[in-house]
């Protein structure tokens, strides 16, 4: 902490505080009700990459193998927070650990294979965490988006099934609406990448001393892999809603949030007695 980088680190972290500091203060004036929201997501988050930060030197120590460990550990931990973005949608922490776990998983060992992850813990903890963190956010979107699309069609589809429609089929344009929206985001990174969007990356590599046409190849592949996992975790978990959505006599289920099934849990055992 006395290291004159770090000191320097600090103010500039004040300097970002301040800024977020406005937001919430513009949110708390238009009553937007954001506040804790945006506060404490900027608090945590500094706290955790601080946390990282300081672990980052144990990391490099640890063998290779327990890499592995802590990226299913990382996806675990990802699908519990993601899942709040869909909360009362059916199964949504276990379809975003399967989800997650899959768009990740075949990204992360097929470009080890390649080459262009190193197989040493201080490349593939990093990177295998980036093409998580980025999974994440586009499985949020996807159950967030399906959740809304169901909720807000729902006459619609239960009209539809009540004519001897397939669920699939009932549900299908909503489906491709979620996966469609949730990767609206990478797919505009991708389209504005070296032109609007200048990745920190790739900068560094230049900074650091490489030739800068392989640092802006080796920063397409890690798009390459970002789009990749997010499009198979969207997928995956697309289709692992669409069956979730419904009860085994093919009835739309009832999109319940967590505190409202404890709610009526409490209700029934206090009536019970």
């Amino acid at each position: 902490m006395t290291d004159p980088v770090v000191i320097e680190g600090l103010f500039q972290v004040a300097a970002a505080a301040a800024i977020a500091a406005v937001v919430i203060g513009i949110s708390s004036i238009r009553d937007l009700g954001l506040e804790r929201e945006l506060g404490g997501s900027f608090v945590r988050g500094f706290v955790q990459v601080l946390a990282m930060g300081a672990l980052i030197g144990v990391l490099f120590t640890i063998p290779l193998s327990f890499s592995g460990l802590l990226l299913a550990a990382m996806v675990v931990y990802a699908a519990w927070e993601s899942r709040k973005r869909g909360d009362g949608v059916p199964r949504a922490f276990r379809i975003s650990v399967v989800s997650l776990a899959v768009g990740s998983a075949v990204v992360i060992v097929t470009m080890v294979a390649a080459g262009a992850i190193e197989r040493t813990v201080r490349n593939l903890v990093p990177v295998g965490g980036m093409i998580i963190a980025n999974a994440m956010k586009t499985n949020s979107l996807t159950l967030d988006r399906f959740q809304g699309e169901i909720e807000s069609n729902r006459d619609e589809i239960e009209a539809v099934l009540a004519l001897g429609v397939p669920p699939e089929r009932a549900i299908s344009a909503f489906v491709t609406e979620s996966v469609r929206a949730s990767l609206i985001p990478v797919v505009d990174a991708m389209r504005t990448l070296g032109l609007v969007y200048i990745p920190g990356m790739m900068a560094g590599m230049i900074l650091g001393g490489a030739n800068p046409i392989y640092a802006a190849e080796y920063q397409f592949v890690i798009m390459g892999m970002i789009f990749a996992a997010g499009g198979l975790t969207s997928m995956t978990a697309s289709l692992l809603l669409g069956r979730a959505a419904f009860t085994d006599a093919a009835q739309l289920r009832r999109f319940e949030s967590t505190d409202q099934t404890l709610l009526a849990s409490l209700r029934a055992v206090l009536g019970r007695r």
